[in-house]
């Protein structure tokens, strides 16, 4: 019986060398096959890596760029750093058109939603314009839309338009943080 396992063994051992070899050279087939795709695949990867790395670089050094740029507009009025941030970083440029704007109680053409907003809310704030306050009120979205509505009954409560302050005070929640300036004036208007 030892020869018969013993041949039984050597079998199993050319069995799994062959399997070996088998493989491989399905291996080295599939290479040959598909070198160049593998090639291909493999410098797609390398390019695509240092693409990425080179891109990031080129944004951290314009979101620095855009930083020095917004500083020195700030600091120095320099009318070129606005204009590189115009170029490299449009959200910081109209976040400097936001400022400048509110500066001097003018409009500009900002296309950041809640920077539009708050631009609109101190334009009617500042001009006293029930009919901006109204619009500004009827949005849905609008971020200050309380406070709008608080601002139109003030102007109302000024003008001596005392019942139109009232409904207008009933527009604003309870949930609201404007609720609690709201009775305050609500309080006032029961005298009147």
């Amino acid at each position: 019986m030892s020869i018969k396992e013993d041949v039984n063994y050597v079998k199993n051992e050319l069995s799994n060398e062959e399997k070996f070899i088998e493989n491989f050279v399905k291996g080295e087939r599939f290479f040959k096959k598909y070198k160049t795709l593998i090639f291909a695949f493999i410098v797609i990867i390398i390019v695509g890596s240092i693409g990425i790395i080179i891109k990031k670089n080129i944004d951290n050094a314009n979101k620095f760029e855009a930083n020095v740029a917004l500083n020195n507009y700030f600091n120095n009025g320099d009318k070129n750093a606005l204009e590189i941030l115009k170029n490299n970083n449009q959200k910081l440029y109209e976040i400097a058109l936001f400022l400048d704007a509110k500066k001097e109680n003018k409009s500009a053409q900002i296309d950041i939603p809640m920077l539009k907003e708050l631009l609109e809310f101190q334009l009617a704030t500042h001009s006293n314009n029930i009919e901006k306050f109204d619009n500004l009120s009827l949005q849905n979205d609008f971020l200050i839309k309380e406070f709008a509505i608080f601002n139109k009954a003030l102007i109302l409560v000024n003008e001596g338009k005392y019942e139109e302050a009232k409904t207008s005070l009933n527009k604003i929640p309870q949930t609201s943080k404007a609720y609690e300036l709201a009775n305050l004036l609500n309080h006032y208007l029961l005298t009147k």
